[in-house]
């Protein structure tokens, strides 16, 4: 045995504010004192779209991927707070779990126009369906009729309607980094951190087991249909960086559903367990391991299972974590 512990619409061409006014905006965004120097702008892409941002001084993050993001930057003086649903771990277990303390709590349900609103907001960062959403109201082009600028992870961006963009998801990191430290002055530490990190990444590629990659099958979730990553989340890059070989890469989608029996068919050798919500990863590695259609799968025989923390599967900095432990598990790895 082997294991290892560790979330369509209309096209929007609207233009954020490209400076501070002397106006309270009723109930949305930041308060701005009359007489106050203009704030500096600069031009950003936001999901392919050339926008104009003002440095924020009131953001607000859904997810630990964006906060993470915005405390790697060492901007917690500008964040107003974050909105966690309960799918994510605690933050008290993140490496800025200090940063997350300073700043507000301010939900933990599913992003939503009222609170950014009530928090006074001057940016929003999340991800397309993973945060903002037509369904709930609250998007882009929304935030921008009343003011509030948001910011949208690039690895989430390629089904954006009207302008997709189409990065894989460490460049996506990387590409966040660089466009919030424009949008927030911080230029020079976000090409520290993203320098850093790619040789972090080139050290775990110069160490890939020789050999065929290891075929691998991330389970999310579902008895019926499991629920996995495809080509366009982190956990693509993480596996293909680390020697292995996201059975389900080929298919240019975040996070499907797919059938059991292309499981099956693919015969990993290793199955990466995402590990969030209300159900632990010790009772998904049990009904792996009791299911009969998988009972001649070669991870599952070998109960080759591997943990992947819910906060290193999602698109911020601790992906480069989730990697060198991945890695590390695929250089112990015995191959039959």
């Amino acid at each position: 045995m082997t294991t290892s512990v560790r979330e369509g619409s209309s096209p929007w061409r609207s233009v954020l504010p490209v400076a501070a006014v002397s106006v309270l905006l009723a109930g949305c965004g930041a308060q701005v004192q009359e007489g106050s120097a203009a704030a500096d702008t600069v031009t950003v892409e936001r999901c392919g779209e050339e926008v104009e941002y003002t440095t924020p001084q009131r953001a607000v993050a859904y997810e630990g991927g964006s906060a993470d993001k915005l405390f790697a930057l060492g901007l917690a003086e500008q964040v107003h707070g974050y909105v966690m649903p309960p799918a994510n771990p605690p933050v008290e277990e993140s490496p800025w779990a200090e940063d997350y303390a300073s700043v507000e709590f301010l939900g933990d349900d599913l992003l939503d126009r009222e609170t950014v609103v009530d928090a006074e907001a001057d940016l929003v960062v999340a991800g397309w369906n993973s945060g903002f959403s037509d369904q709930r109201g609250i998007t882009p082009e929304i935030l921008d009729g009343i003011g509030i600028q948001s910011f949208m992870h690039a690895e989430s961006c390629f089904n954006y309607p009207g302008f997709p963009e189409h990065v894989t998801p460490f460049e996506g990191l990387y590409t966040d980094l660089d466009r919030l430290g424009r949008i927030f002055g911080v230029e020079e530490r976000a090409t520290e951190l993203v320098e850093g990190y790619r040789e972090r990444v080139a050290a775990v590629e110069e160490q890939v087991p020789e050999g065929d990659p290891v075929p691998v099958f991330l389970y999310d979730s579902g008895a019926d249909q499991p629920f996995t990553a495809g080509s366009q989340v982190p956990p693509n890059d993480i596996i293909s960086s680390a020697g292995g070989e996201n059975i389900f890469g080929d298919l240019d989608e975040r996070w499907t559903q797919v059938g059991w029996e292309a499981v099956v068919e693919a015969e990993p050798e290793v199955v990466i367990i995402l590990d969030y919500g209300d159900q632990p990863a010790g009772e998904k590695i049990d009904f792996l391991t009791s299911f009969p259609a998988l009972s001649e799968v070669p991870a599952v025989v070998e109960e080759n299972f591997f943990v992947l923390d819910y906060n290193e599967g999602i698109s911020g900095p601790r992906n480069i974590d989730g990697l060198e432990g991945f890695a590390e598990y695929l250089r112990e790895l015995e191959r039959g």
